[in-house]
């Protein structure tokens, strides 16, 4: 894990909430995954024209980008690209301006990670 400081920067994706029913986090996942060619155009590139990020975004049902309330069991979720800054959302997807904030960057391998996003 490294910590990193990164100003605001836009996500495109599909978005979601706690209050969608068990499971909705791979839901979205799917969605988004089976739909990528409608966002793909957006993407912000690195220098080698690879995908800048793929962002799964939290915030409280306010998008104020806070924790998730009531012990962590009610919020929102958008799973995403990150995008160029003036890209507009496709319909059926949302966009989320997300503030300066200093994150944990983790490489994931979905695997290790479908069976936790599950519950």
């Amino acid at each position: 894990m490294v910590k990193v400081i990164k100003k605001s920067f836009v996500v495109i994706g599909k978005e979601g909430s706690t209050l969608d029913g068990e499971g909705f986090i791979q839901k979205l996942w799917d969605d988004a995954n089976s739909h990528f060619g409608e966002v793909a155009h957006l993407a912000k590139k690195d220098a080698n024209g690879g995908i800048v990020g793929i962002w799964g975004a939290m915030s409280d049902i306010y998008r104020s980008f806070k924790p998730w309330e009531d012990g962590f069991s009610k919020g929102l979720y958008l799973a995403g690209v990150e995008c160029v800054d003036n890209a507009e959302a496709p319909e059926g997807w949302t966009k989320w301006i997300i503030p300066d904030y200093e994150y944990m960057l983790l490489k994931t391998i979905r695997e290790c990670l479908k069976k936790p996003l599950d519950k």
